[in-house]
């Protein structure tokens, strides 16, 4: 365990001033926006035949377990501790969609365009009839995440098609977003709610940078209301020390904005990845959160793997991408390490188990779409 000297963490204030959040008032070009990755110092991550396989087959299963109306079913719901609590089962999920849609995108299929390009077009047609008029997208008692999910969704794909259409559906779905920010400066399950946390924080936040660079309105003052909560949320100091048989939290982020709220490898990587959605790319926190999630990496997945619980899939949705955004030695690492594991759990028909959590359909697009993220084709996975 490395330890850390503790030097005082850069305030949200401090943040805004050093000029990092360009993005929220200048939205940046394509040139601006991706760097090749062989800019990272470090060894490159070469895309292998492996790889390739496990995503065609995961696809492949997505392709088959489509329904008529373009999304995919799931149990809708929400967790409880650890476990999740289904309110509807076996209906069209619109954040599953989304999801699985952005698979389908990331492997270079796009509506009109890819061996796969009438399933987007048919996953695109749904999320779209799930826009209620003022923005919210929700089907059968979907919440928040969904909706961010499928925000995200959209402006990806208006991004790669300028599809009118798409644009005036997203940017309701983006003011939705903007008018249910809370005092707090989060979002919680549902909009307008009180309280924030940080696992809901993260999934509006990069639906807002993904809308942001595509030129969709996005207020300045959202932006950073949000890197407030974020930054507030980091753990700057250690309580519990470094006393036998516990880890140290420092650069860990708290589930909510409060002290003695938990923290976790999920919740660090949430973090992270919010602070680069927000313009963030190096600052104290960045690093001791990435040096959390170097650390804590294999104990996390010896925990969830295995089983295929929805902490271990939005665990390393959210981690793979503050690793590639960091990149050098801590995505070759990273992202070999938790291609192996990926592949050996993979089923023989291309799915991978969700044991607690909306099901296979959501784990499966959440594995291909990690698998993806070194094809640099989603725009929101580029550097």
């Amino acid at each position: 365990m490395k330890l850390h000297t503790h030097r005082p963490a850069p305030t949200w204030q401090a943040l805004l001033g050093l000029g990092l959040l360009a993005l929220a008032a200048h939205p940046a070009s394509a040139q601006e926006r991706i760097r090749d990755p062989r800019e990272s110092e470090g060894p490159i991550v070469e895309i292998t035949r492996e790889q390739e396989r496990a995503v065609e087959a995961g696809l492949s299963w997505l392709v088959d377990h489509q329904a008529s109306d373009g999304s995919w079913k799931a149990d809708i719901g929400f967790k409880l501790n650890s476990t999740y609590r289904w309110t509807a089962q076996d209906k069209g999920h619109v954040g599953v969609t989304a999801l699985g849609g952005m698979a389908f995108l990331a492997g270079g299929h796009l509506p009109g365009r890819g061996k796969y390009a009438d399933n987007v077009e048919r996953c695109l047609d749904f999320v779209l009839s799930c826009v209620q008029d003022d923005g919210y997208i929700t089907f059968a008692g979907t919440r928040m995440y969904s909706h961010a999910f499928a925000t995200l969704f959209l402006a990806e794909i208006y991004g790669m098609t300028h599809r009118d259409d798409v644009r005036i559906k997203l940017q309701k779905a983006i003011d939705f977003i903007v008018k249910s920010q809370n005092e707090e400066g989060g979002w919680r399950y549902v909009p307008l709610a009180r309280e924030s946390d940080m696992s809901i924080v993260v999934c509006q936040v990069l639906a807002l940078r993904a809308a942001r660079n595509i030129g969709i309105r996005v207020p300045k003052t959202t932006i950073d209301r949000a890197i407030r909560y974020v930054v507030d949320s980091a753990v700057t100091g250690d309580p519990r020390g470094l006393s036998p048989g516990h880890r140290s939290d420092l650069g860990t982020f708290h589930y909510q904005r409060d002290d003695h709220s938990r923290t976790t490898f999920a919740l660090t990587a949430a973090g992270v990845t919010a602070l680069h959605g927000l313009g963030i790319y190096s600052n104290d926190l960045i690093g001791k959160g990435v040096d959390f999630l170097n650390h804590e990496v294999d104990h996390f997945n010896a925990r969830y793997g295995r089983q295929g619980h929805y902490f271990f899939w939005y665990g390393h949705y959210y981690g793979v991408q503050a690793m590639y955004t960091q990149g050098g030695q801590d995505w070759y690492v990273y992202f070999n390490k938790l291609r192996s594991f990926l592949l050996e759990l993979q089923d023989a028909d291309g799915s991978w188990e969700n044991s607690q959590g909306p099901g296979t359909a959501f784990s499966t697009a959440t594995a291909v779409l990690i698998l993806e993220i070194p094809y640099s084709f989603l725009p929101i996975f580029q550097r």
